[in-house]
């Protein structure tokens, strides 16, 4: 038996595979590579020296996902295949209800058609909006606001209307806040297509000479310097969380059930080119600039459920989170640049 998990080629995906064959798992992955690299298989391999199944496709392609189930004994699924960018979704809403929602709906129905019931979803803290009152519970009200969020959201309520259908589901979608940081080893990490949507990979960007300098989003929200507040997690902890959920679906419990990811702790976009600036060792040149429409001030988790449901929480600091993507920035300048080429026993 093994566990699917798609888009395990992507920063999350990544780490995710890591810790599932740390943890004794086989796994299957399957990428398009649309926002990832085929060097990540290689590197994947180097840190955890256990082998896997690979499959390059797209989720919204029936013949060759059914191939990925005639061929493996998938028993349980990892959902993180996706497009994430939230300011490209204002802009190309279709392209994203496409794929995480249509894409969503075609491996769902692949895993009914082959019996794999037990599926961890990625979801999003965007799933709840701007009115949510912080510390964030998993009972805050729902209210995406924009395309990237609605999709995680629209894919939730499918989720739900599955399991009244059936209930023999097990279902766990996981509400991420911020991932950053990388692999301590710093040879997996996040290196976005052009300019960095996410802070992090920004400010070590920026760090670097690769960028001239950031841009901050305002500095008149009602925090304690003005700038916007979240809740940074690392990389791996966020990865430990999938491990968790996979052994809460395995377990034989069914219904669907969400956790948020976070740390519950709050860092404000200055504080946080603060904490990398101390890492590095050097000035972090940024400018002010108007918000965005639909950032709000504070976000931050509650992560109560998961740690008691779960038996998970977050074990690394902030200045771990900025060492270990530092050390990846530094290690990988260009990112997973490579001539690794699939072989044909990866397809």
């Amino acid at each position: 038996m093994a566990i699917l998990i798609t888009g395990g080629c992507g920063f999350i995906g990544a780490h995710t595979s890591v810790e599932m064959l740390n943890a004794g798992y086989d796994i299957v992955l399957f990428d398009n590579f649309s926002n990832s690299q085929p060097e990540v298989l290689r590197r994947i391999y180097e840190v955890t020296n256990e082998n896997l199944q690979f499959y390059q496709l797209d989720m919204r392609d029936k013949e060759r996902l059914e191939k990925v189930f005639m061929e493996n004994r998938i028993d349980a699924v990892i959902h993180l295949a996706g497009l994430k960018a939230v300011g490209e979704s204002i802009h190309l809403p279709l392209k994203y209800y496409d794929n995480n929602i249509n894409g969503t709906v075609t491996l769902i129905e692949m895993m009914k058609k082959h019996n794999v019931k037990k599926l961890v979803f990625s979801s999003s803290a965007t799933v709840y909006g701007l009115k949510a009152q912080v510390p964030i519970s998993e009972s805050s009200p729902l209210e995406a606001t924009n395309p990237y969020g609605r999709s995680k959201l629209m894919v939730e309520e499918i989720l739900r209307d599955l399991y009244i259908s059936d209930n023999e589901w097990s279902i766990i979608p996981l509400r991420y806040f911020n991932p950053v940081g990388a692999h301590q080893s710093g040879r997996l990490g996040e290196y976005p297509n052009g300019t960095p949507n996410n802070l992090a990979p920004y400010i070590t960007q920026v760090a670097a000479g690769k960028l001239r300098e950031m841009s901050i989003f305002g500095n008149n929200y009602p925090t304690p310097d003005g700038t916007g507040i979240r809740d940074y997690l690392h990389v791996t902890d966020l990865a430990l969380g999938h491990v968790k959920a996979i052994e809460k679906v395995m377990s034989g419990v069914t219904g669907v059930n969400a956790y948020n990811l976070g740390t519950g702790k709050g860092y404000s976009v200055l504080e946080m080119i603060q904490a990398f600036e101390q890492i590095i060792g050097k000035h972090i040149p940024y400018s002010i600039v108007d918000r965005r429409p639909g950032d709000v001030a504070i976000c931050y988790a509650d992560p109560t459920k998961a740690k008691a449901e779960l038996g998970w929480e977050a074990q690394k600091g902030l200045e771990e989170m900025c060492m270990d993507a530092w050390r990846w920035q530094v290690n990988n300048p260009n990112g997973y640049e490579s001539s690794f080429e699939l072989e044909r026993s990866w397809v």
